[in-house]
């Protein structure tokens, strides 16, 4: 489990943390609130990585936490995914779509980097 005594100290939770409010509200735009399903995809998948992050934290298992930070980092794609397609039909500037892309790449490197040292452990 590392040196950490609570999930809220991982760097990844905390920064998964605050990706969640900016994904939050740049989706209350008028653009977004007219495609509702979209809107809820994206919040869904970026609130993802965090709550697997925090629950994998809590099966005090390093093997248990690993396949948890795996589904976190599958969402960090997903999020990704979807950041393109946000873009691609007009409903982000192109500075927010690049600061929120930067924001989740640094988000599942984070996440490589914390599966690979867990996996040495085992």
């Amino acid at each position: 489990m590392g040196k950490f005594n609570s999930f809220e100290e991982i760097n990844s939770w905390q920064k998964s943390r605050i990706f969640n409010k900016k994904v939050y509200l740049i989706t209350e735009g008028e653009i977004f609130k007219k495609d509702i399903d979209f809107v809820r995809q994206i919040r869904r998948a970026s609130i993802s990585i965090s709550s697997n992050i925090a629950e994998g934290f809590e099966r005090n298992t390093d093997k248990e936490f690993i396949y948890f930070l795996y589904v976190a980092k599958a969402s960090a794609g997903e999020v990704r995914s979807q950041l393109y397609l946000a873009f691609d039909l007009n409903y982000i500037e192109e500075k927010d779509f690049e600061d929120l892309l930067f924001e989740i790449i640094e988000i599942s490197k984070l996440l490589s980097g914390f599966i690979k040292y867990l996996s040495r452990k085992l």
